[in-house]
């Protein structure tokens, strides 16, 4: 019997189009997420941005979208720089 990669079908395939999804994007956040440091999903970065822009203005989002980061950065010991 030959060898198989056991973990393959363990793997979850994404529901949707990633592309299509970051299209529908507002232009500001999808700007923002060209520059980030980390690789958002555009599910999670526009859940955030609703969230913000509920709160506040476009600037706050993209505030909070940075605070955010900056945050994961920080627990996983990377210095962010934005």
């Amino acid at each position: 019997m030959g060898r198989r990669n056991l973990r393959a079908g363990n793997m979850r395939r994404r529901a949707g189009d990633p592309m299509r999804e970051f299209d529908a994007l507002p232009p500001p956040l999808r700007a923002w997420l060209r520059e980030a440091a980390l690789p958002w999903s555009p599910k999670s970065a526009l859940r955030i941005w609703q969230k913000a822009c509920r709160e506040g203005d476009t600037e706050e989002a993209l505030r909070r979208l940075t605070a955010v980061e900056a945050g994961t950065l920080a627990r996983d010991g990377v210095g962010a720089e934005r």
